[in-house]
């Protein structure tokens, strides 16, 4: 099934991906994320924040989004 991907990690991008069925939020971020963790992202799933183990839906929109900036003062 597809999902639209949204990264806003870096320099970002956005497109459909091709997902497994049952895949939730935490696979899918370990696919296409290859550095930080989960918990360092706001993930949101058709604009609402979603638990990890949120299970993905066709069509579904999927934003990553850092929460904290390399570089970055406090």
């Amino acid at each position: 099934m597809r999902v639209l991907l949204i990264n806003n990690d870096g320099g970002g991008f956005c497109d459909h991906v091709e997902v497994d069925a049952g895949m939730t939020v935490t696979q899918l971020f370990e696919r296409h994320i290859k550095s930080g963790k989960p918990t360092d992202y706001l993930i949101r799933v058709n604009r609402l924040p979603v638990p990890s183990e949120q299970v993905l839906q066709e069509g579904d929109r999927v934003s990553i989004t850092p929460t904290k900036i390399e570089g970055a003062r406090s």
